[in-house]
């Protein structure tokens, strides 16, 4: 099955795009090509593969299917989504500048301001959710804006086809991470963004046990740029990775599904719980930009922020309690994890900048998995008593 083969729907694509039977064996399962080369009958003369690094047919299957549920023509698989995001700043220069939103990944501010600042790429921390202040932003130099919608952790939603248009108008290439609400419930590209990129280790493969990154675009020129970029670099998935993110991709559909009805079910529950100070989680209505979720994402996801009542001690107490959730990093497996941003994810960020956007020590992230409902509610409850 091939990109060109719609009109397909997306748990068909999630299932069979990239993926037909093997044509020697007639298996069904994309092979995993456990190979660093392959065999030439003439120098030079190859059949369309002659070295991993540069491709392997295991990855070419699986970055057709993540270009089919992007409804995108290109994507490019990494062994991370910092590396991801490693390429695709290489297609900056020195003195070049960047806008991106404030409340981003701790990983992503970290690449930006410990790695690529050092190489004179220039950054702008900006409140994205105000389009006043991300135009005015912009300088001559600038050259990418860089979003998550939601952001992490603070669940803030860009306007996301406004900030396209403005990044068209100013000739700069508009990049959006997806990793909160993968292809299922959200399409950058079709909101006119330039490259989509998500970590593959969160809803996409969806199992906690592979970490990836993977960028797609519709832009002929970026994808010949960031093709290079991936083979001259390096940074790619191993095969056996490839064909496990193919097996999580195939439930992606029906996971994000459930990820998304027991998150708004114990967002509601916390909203009236006498320990919570705040929930935010895009689906209720009392998130301050719900309308604009309803308008741009098909779900809401499964990922909640949330203010418990009194400080960093009564933080930690309620995480130490848990016990069908896990305290720990990352997020989008089917399990539930939790964890406290201004300690795990977020410490890179300095303090001082934490506390401007909201991540106090109150502040708990949760990656609502798919348990049973009653469960998950009990398992909060009791912990925070």
């Amino acid at each position: 099955m091939k990109n060109s083969d719609a009109p397909y729907q997306f748990g068909t694509l999630a299932i069979h795009a990239g993926q037909p039977p093997e044509p020697t064996t007639g298996a069904v399962m994309t092979p995993i090509f456990q190979t660093s080369t392959y065999a030439q009958k003439s120098p030079g003369k190859h059949q369309g593969y002659e070295y991993s690094r540069t491709d392997n047919p295991t990855r070419t299957a699986y970055q057709t299917c993540i270009a089919a549920l992007e409804n995108a023509q290109h994507a490019l698989a990494f062994s991370s989504g910092l590396a991801t995001t490693d390429a695709i700043l290489h297609t900056l220069k020195p003195g070049d500048h960047v806008i991106s939103c404030d409340d981003v990944y701790g990983g992503t501010f970290r690449i930006f301001d410990k790695v690529f600042k050092k190489m004179g790429i220039e950054f702008s921390f900006i409140d994205l959710s105000d389009l006043k202040k991300a135009e005015a932003a912009f300088r001559p130099a600038t050259r990418m804006i860089w979003m998550e919608s939601p952001t992490n952790p603070m669940l803030k939603i860009l306007d996301i086809g406004s900030l396209t248009a403005i990044a068209k108008r100013k000739n700069a290439i508009s990049v959006v991470d997806n990793t909160f609400m993968s292809p299922y419930f959200q399409k950058p590209l079709q909101l006119g963004a330039d490259l989509v990129v998500h970590s593959i280790t969160k809803y996409i493969n969806g199992h906690s046990d592979v970490v990836g990154g993977m960028l797609a675009t519709n832009n002929n020129q970026l994808y010949q740029e960031l093709k290079f970029f991936q083979n001259a670099i390096g940074a790619v998935p191993a095969p056996m990775d490839c064909f496990l993110v193919m097996r999580g991709i195939k439930t992606l559909h029906v996971r994000m599904e459930r990820h998304a009805q027991n998150a708004i079910e114990i967002a509601r529950f916390l909203e009236k719980h006498p320990r919570i100070e705040r929930v935010i989680y895009p689906g209720l209505e009392s998130h301050p930009q719900h309308c604009l979720a309803r308008k741009q994402m098909s779900g809401f996801g499964g990922m909640i922020s949330f203010f418990i009542r009194g400080g960093l001690q009564d933080a930690r107490n309620f995480l130490e309690k848990v016990r069908i959730f896990t305290l720990a990093e990352s997020l989008g497996g089917v399990e539930s994890l939790i964890e406290h941003p201004a300690i795990m994810t977020h410490a890179s960020i300095p303090a001082e900048s934490r506390q401007a956007l909201g991540i106090h020590d109150n502040l708990i992230r949760m990656s609502i998995g798919i348990e049973d409902l009653s469960d998950l509610k009990d398992d909060l409850n009791q912990a925070l008593y």
